[in-house]
């Protein structure tokens, strides 16, 4: 009889044992179920947004790190004086991973600009609506454009027409100079005196030159003369014959 009180006995210790290594086991996965699922649950913290530049275009990057791949809506404002002034684009929708996924807004932001960059997550137990916090400030510095950081094809074709206008003015000088030094002869022709142009083509043809007439009255006046001379001697003899 005693032998049977001893069994169940330690039957009983043996039941209670088993339950609380059945209870502790329990405790224990739901503990690690637990923090799995937190560690996997989509958190805002693992949201973050940052302005950068794509070239000469300014941009918004949105980071997602959610391992869990959960959907999430992003949705990006400027802000003004603490009121959203108009939304960037249209919302865009990223799967986070642990490494980071990003969606980019086209926004050519200007410095030190705020954003405010909204979060919404919908699907299950996972429930986000809220702002990344705090709000997105802009650089100090605008994106730089491409004509600031490299010269333009105007500027840099500018000093051809310049050294091209400058050779022709070079070329242009000798044309004057050669023209001075043709007509200093034409001057100094001018000077010396000679018959009007009239008369030096009437000279050079021989028709109505003074020069000719006086030439004949001079030769008239020659034979007539020596005519007199020679009818004088006649007289003359002619009265001595006497």
């Amino acid at each position: 009889m005693h032998s049977v009180r001893t069994n169940v006995s330690i039957s009983r210790r043996s039941a209670r044992s088993s339950v609380r290594i059945l209870g502790v086991a329990s405790a224990s996965a739901a503990l690690v179920l637990g923090v799995s699922s937190t560690a996997l649950a989509c958190n805002i913290k693992e949201f973050s947004a940052e302005a950068t530049c794509d070239g000469s275009n300014g941009v918004i990057t949105v980071t997602d790190q959610d391992a869990s791949g959960t959907p999430a809506t992003i949705t990006v404002f400027l802000e003004n004086n603490g009121a959203d002034a108009k939304q960037v684009g249209d919302a865009q929708t990223v799967k986070g991973s642990a490494k980071g996924t990003q969606v980019t807004f086209s926004e050519d932001w200007a410095p030190n600009a705020t954003y405010r960059v909204h979060v919404k997550v919908d699907s299950g137990k996972t429930q986000i609506d809220t702002d990344i916090t705090p709000n997105l400030t802009t650089p100090s510095t605008a994106c730089k454009s491409d004509e600031s950081s490299s010269p333009s094809p105007s500027e840099s074709a500018s000093p051809s027409p310049s050294a091209s206008e400058s050779t022709p003015a070079e070329s242009d000088s000798p044309t004057p100079s050669a023209s001075d030094s043709s007509t200093a002869p034409a001057s100094t022709s001018s000077n010396a005196p000679s018959p009007a142009v009239g008369e030096s083509n009437l000279a050079e043809t021989g028709a109505n030159s003074n020069t000719g007439l006086i030439a004949g009255i001079a030769a008239a006046l020659v034979v007539a003369g020596g005519g007199a001379v020679w009818f004088g001697m006649r007289r003359r003899g002619a009265h001595s014959g006497n």
